[in-house]
């Protein structure tokens, strides 16, 4: 099977110019899809009701926040403005939960009309569905978004395994609370069936095994930010009988790498 990871970034760049990480989703050949920042316009496009059909898959998304878009941006040769982390991308607006900060606030007002939408995750598969369901995870004051876990059992053929999909906190908004209720559903799973979590963790490796404990890493690769990567944040990590056949990360216009890996379930 065909496991990808990829955080959509609602399909814009942070100057808001579309990217084509959609299309290029479409194109990974992937059975499994655990896709952070998945896209629903209210009025616009829908990136999980377009992979559903286009990819005859089937699925959930967890919406997180509901926000606005811009796609009619311009910039520079960057991914984003170089003053992006002090005063704001320029690409999605989030208001929910949080103020925007004086300088989005100034530019929001400029733009006038952008495309409102909900932002969240998403799990999508051409497995057959035995259940899938998603479980809140606690907001944190830092946060400007909700968090979830979306949790699946799936079956190929007479295999069965369960799925877990995770946008995580960053480690500086206090994501180790939220870790920590992500063992304790993973510990309620149903004994002795592999089990898969992936996603963006927005944290390393080194970090996450000692914040999840006990997963296997099935593929190694940078992930971001996605033009010069220097990390991996995004991870595929399983337990269980599962067997890797190799992986990697792909450049598709979003800030992070797309993470795909190739899997087996040994006996």
């Amino acid at each position: 099977m065909r496991v990808a990871v990829f955080n959509l970034h609602a399909g814009v760049d942070g100057w808001g110019r579309p990217t084509r990480a959609l299309e290029e989703t479409v194109n990974l050949g992937a059975d499994l899809l655990i896709l952070p920042e998945t896209w629903r316009g209210d009025n616009g496009p829908d990136f999980f009701e377009e992979l559903k059909t286009s990819l005859q898959m089937d699925g959930i998304f967890a919406p997180l926040a509901h926000c606005e878009r811009i796609t009619t941006g311009k910039g520079g040769a960057s991914w984003q403005p170089l003053s992006a982390h002090l005063t704001g991308e320029h690409g999605l607006y989030f208001q929910e939960h949080r103020d925007l900060k004086p300088a989005q606030a100034a530019r929001r007002q400029k733009l006038g009309a952008l495309e409102p939408g909900t932002w969240g995750l998403s799990v999508l598969t051409k497995f057959a569905i035995e259940s899938i369901r998603v479980e809140e995870l606690e907001r944190l004051p830092r946060e400007k978004v909700r968090r979830s876990l979306i949790v699946a059992t799936l079956r190929d053929g007479d295999q069965r395994f369960h799925v877990l999909g995770v946008h995580g906190a960053h480690i500086s908004h206090g994501s180790a609370k939220q870790y920590r209720r992500i063992n304790e559903i993973a510990a309620g799973l149903e004994p002795g069936i592999p089990v898969l979590i992936g996603g963006d963790f927005n944290c390393w490796r080194p970090l996450l095994r000692r914040f999840l404990p006990g997963w296997k890493t099935l593929v190694r690769a940078r992930t971001w930010p996605a033009r010069f990567p220097h990390s991996q944040i995004d991870h595929i990590m399983g337990r269980g009988a599962w067997l890797s056949r190799g992986g990697q990360a792909y450049n598709f216009g979003s800030d992070h790498r797309a993470l795909v890996c190739d899997l087996e379930i040994g006996n």
